[in-house]
């Protein structure tokens, strides 16, 4: 089993930045990836970004030279850096994890809205 903890999220204008963090809890030796999705309301889960434990990134396009996917070495931590923040980009962030046998993990979300 893996928990999941998500931190970071707020109010920022845009133009601005935040950083997600998301902090991994028991079997974190089984996590092939971790990454982050995102839920703006009315609208389906998408894909953000992820990282493999060896360290391969994928991002969506639409944040694609604005936002970095980081995460530590023993794999129990991933990192999100949003710079260029749109109001576009308001949702609610999911750190995911994907453990062994192809095991999904979530973490309860953390809010960010992009607003002046």
């Amino acid at each position: 089993q893996v928990q999941l903890v998500e931190s970071g999220g707020g109010l920022v204008q845009p133009g601005g930045s935040l950083r997600l963090s998301c902090t991994a809890s028991g079997s974190v030796f089984t996590i092939d990836s971790m990454g982050w999705y995102r839920q703006a309301p009315g609208k389906q889960r998408e894909l953000v970004a992820t990282i493999t434990r060896g360290g391969a990134t994928n991002y969506a396009d639409s944040v694609k030279g604005r936002f970095t996917v980081s995460r530590s070495d023993a794999m129990n931590t991933v990192y999100l850096q949003m710079n260029s923040l749109k109001p576009e980009d308001t949702a609610v962030y999911y750190c995911n994890a994907i453990a062994r046998y192809q095991r999904g993990y979530w973490g309860q979300g953390t809010q960010v809205t992009v607003s002046s």
